[in-house]
């Protein structure tokens, strides 16, 4: 593979550059994995430093991030991304600058203009030296631009929330259906009937009231027609990918997250793991850092455009994080119509109030400059109007509240050195909602939830509202009121995504947090197995993080005795017989039962119970856990008859099915011929050649296996699961693992760019290194900086 010029000089020869805007002398040090490990003697120099060195290795990747984002990408790309920019500047913080810097603690704005320092450092040498901008803007003829620290917190769109799509979907599905119906799209724990409460007329909310959020927090795609549309034809580039996927992609992001405390272990220090769940995607969303200058010494994991790491540890602390399914959406209706005599005023307690239009301004390539107005309630931006039946429909979210900048809330607790002091920091995390498990080496581990959680006194949050005063948000929960624990009695803490409010918040009339969760097979996979091992070990974490035991295979298969074992079913039920429900890469009986549970159970039982296509495309994918138990225990919902029909139908159909994509043979067979893993870069579609793809990779595992390798049904292409995954010992960190799939690199000529991939398909891991000395030995490359002593010197 070609080389990138910041490649060139592999071995630990050292490369110097005079950076204008660092402080004083520094170094970067980038092991044989691509890691860099940055060593600076200020906070400033080792966040600038950290900037730099992310434009270095991503600046294609965070350049497209901060221009989709800020709704920029007109004037780079043209028309076709003008609805696109429209779209995200509606989900852009625009509140009280000082109150959002203050939310994230002290110092959050300082570490910001020195990491965007950074990256403008690194930029400007790109001007001097353009080989070593990455090709990417040589082919859509681009060039990147400058930062301004408000760019780093400005842009919401990035954040995992909940549940607006949801909301809008439910109220669809019960104008056309019921409640127990809904269920199979989104089952609600703890339960609320959602036929017992009043709301809009679904009719009211319509599905076009998604299109705007969708497109606002859509990736971006490169596809000729969409390059070279004219003005004229910007409009048709409004819509994003079909209702089911968007909602798929949602579902399927996660993550899992352990700490094991020392008296389980084998060693006797705790051991804690995290692997996020994210879409799959080159380069990597993720990041891998090391980071130390006085005061703060500390690697791991974030995104390369946002300054410190989420997931990682310093000397004394390691943590982890998860999201945490809380609500932290609402969708209102004005449903009691505007003005009559002026469609922009709305009834709001008892009187009037205006909708607030943003008229702002659209750079367009090769056309004249744009302006399209955004339009805000006071509730947020407004996601449908409907001026013939005089509508509106509107969100709120965390989002417009000061400290919701993604992840950004790590910085406050970068330097924590005891799980009691990282606990006492997540005052200042605000999005997306997460479950922190936390490490130090005094030997006490925790579990805290922590975000922006919304008050909600008279309703739960789980369908459209009126938005005329009487369902407002009472402020947000308080950070140390929210679930947590340290040491529990098990000697562990856990966390994928699941449903897991203790039982003081389930109680009756306790407010609501969230009702939509995600499927639970990978929570209860962790922790069977880790109460299962007395000396757990880093082998076991590593192990654990790349499982494929499926127990919904093992739930379903249990539901086979009884069917007729004569024909391509009782074929079936020989090949599943004995199968120890593990989805292998290789497996026989992997394939066929995933075959069937997704292309053929699955859609047989959302036919059974929503015969109208118009209803059932509202529930896709479906809620896994609900399904399941329908047919573990079909009465009263259906008979048991019933339910052994649809089993040895769909079951006949899987064999055949298999037999006709694998071969005849079922020797042959294997899930990773269909289960496979293709990283396409967002930009080959224009080069017409695959060489920046990355795979593909045949893979183990679904999303219902805590090797989370989340698959489109369709083809079951891989779409999301871990890119990165961390396993720290905690008080010996050189014997600490990571990954970071596919490489640490954006650059397509980097020899980071892919160099992880194979490892990452062979389910393992590679070293985690922290101590000098052991980074000394392992250094690749070396980079030295000294500042400019004078504005006339040069930058390189």
């Amino acid at each position: 593979m070609p080389e990138t010029p910041s490649d060139t000089n592999p071995g630990t020869a050292p490369e110097t550059f005079v950076l204008h805007g660092l402080e004083g002398p520094a170094e970067i040090r980038v092991d044989r994995w691509g890691i860099a490990h940055i060593e600076a003697r200020s906070l400033h120099d080792v966040f600038f430093l950290q900037g730099w060195n992310a434009a270095r290795d991503r600046l294609w990747q965070i350049d497209l991030w901060r221009k989709r984002g800020l709704g920029l990408l007109a004037a780079d790309f043209g028309p076709g991304y003008l609805a696109q920019d429209h779209a995200a500047r509606h989900f852009l913080y625009r509140g009280d600058m000082d109150a959002e810097w203050a939310a994230y603690g002290d110092g959050t704005r300082d570490i910001c203009a020195a990491f965007v320092a950074g990256i403008n450092a690194w930029i400007a040498l790109t001007r001097v030296e353009p080989d070593r901008l990455p090709p990417e803007f040589a082919l859509l003829g681009t060039r990147p631009a400058s930062w301004e620290p408000e760019d780093v917190v400005r842009i919401r769109s990035h954040a995992l929330v909940h549940n607006a799509l949801s909301e809008i979907l439910r109220a669809q599905v019960l104008g056309r259906a019921d409640a127990e119906t809904d269920r199979l799209r989104a089952d609600l724990e703890p339960p609320v009937d959602p036929g017992s409460l009043t709301g809009p007329d679904p009719r009211d909310v319509p599905l076009a009231a998604c299109e705007l959020y969708k497109l606002g927090t859509a990736p971006v795609s490169f596809e000729p027609a969409r390059l070279q549309a004219t003005l004229d034809e910007a409009p048709s580039w409004s819509r994003v990918t079909a209702q089911a996927e968007v909602v798929r992609r949602l579902a399927d992001e996660g993550s899992n997250n352990w700490a094991v405390h020392g008296e389980r272990t084998e060693t006797g220090r705790p051991i804690l793991a995290s692997d996020p769940h994210r879409t799959q995607a080159v380069p990597s969303l993720r990041y891998l850092v090391h980071l130390r200058a006085p005061g703060l010494d500390v690697i791991g994991a974030g995104e390369p455009a946002v300054p410190g790491v989420s997931i990682g540890h310093n000397q004394d602390l390691a943590f982890g994080l998860t999201i945490f399914r809380a609500d932290q959406e609402d969708v209102y209706v004005y449903v009691y119509e505007t003005d009559p005599a002026d469609p922009d005023r709305y009834r709001y307690g008892g009187g009037w109030e205006s909708v607030v239009r943003v008229d702002e301004r659209f750079a367009v390539k090769g056309c004249p400059d744009q302006h399209l107005a955004l339009s805000f309630t006071r509730h947020g931006p407004i996601l449908h109007q409907d001026h013939r039946r005089r509508r509106l429909v509107a969100i709120r979210s965390v989002w417009a509240e000061p400290g919701s900048a993604a992840y950004l809330g790590s910085l406050s607790y970068l330097r924590a050195d005891t799980v009691d002091a990282f606990a006492r920091s997540l005052s200042h995390w605000g999005s997306p909602a997460v479950n922190h498990v936390a490490a130090d080496t005094k030997g006490d581990i925790g579990w805290f939830t922590a975000g922006l959680v919304p008050l909600r006194a008279n309703w739960p949050g789980i369908l459209p509202v009126p938005g005329d005063g009487r369902y407002e948000w009472q402020g947000f929960r308080d950070a140390a009121a929210l679930p947590r624990a340290k040491n529990p009695a098990g000697g562990f803490v856990a966390s994928a995504n699941e449903m897991n409010l203790p039982k003081s918040f389930l109680a009756k009339g306790a407010p609501s947090i969230g009702h939509e969760w995600a499927d639970g097979s990978r929570a209860r996979r962790i922790r069977q197995t880790l109460s299962e091992q007395t000396r757990h070990g880093l082998a076991d974490s590593a192990a654990l993080q790349t499982d494929v035991l499926s127990l919904i295979a093992k739930r379903l298969c249990a539901c086979l005795e009884n069917l007729p074992a004569t024909g391509d079913t009782g074929a079936a039920l020989r090949l599943l017989s004995g199968w120890n429900s593990c989805l292998t890469a290789q497996s026989a009986p992997a394939a066929l039962f995933e075959l069937w549970w997704m292309t053929h159970l699955r859609p047989g039982i959302l036919g059974r119970f929503a015969p109208d296509p118009d209803l059932r495309r509202l529930l896709l994918p479906g809620d896994l856990d609900r399904l399941v138990v329908l047919i573990e225990t079909p009465e009263p919902a259906w008979s048991t008859e019933d339910r052994d029909a649809l089993l040895t139908r769909t079951l006949a159909a899987a064999w055949a099915d298999c037999a006709t994509r694998l071969g005849p043979d079922p020797a042959a067979w294997a899930w990773s011929r269909l289960h496979q893993a293709l990283m396409r870069h967002a930009a080959s579609p224009l080069r017409g050649n695959a060489e920046w793809d990355v795979g593909p990779h045949g893979v183990g595992g679904s999303q219902s296996t805590v090797m989370n390798m989340a698959y489109r049904p369709e083809d079951f292409s891989v779409t999301s699961g871990a890119s990165v995954r961390l396993v720290m010992d905690v008080g010996d960190w050189d014997r600490s693992l990571c990954l970071n799939y596919p490489g640490q690199s954006g650059d397509p000529r980097s020899r980071h760019y892919a160099d992880l991939a194979e490892t990452w398909a062979a389910s393992d891991h590679v070293p985690f290194l922290y101590s000098p000395d052991a980074i000394s030995k392992a250094t690749a490359r070396l980079l030295r900086f000294k500042p400019a002593t004078s504005p006339g010197r040069s930058a390189v």
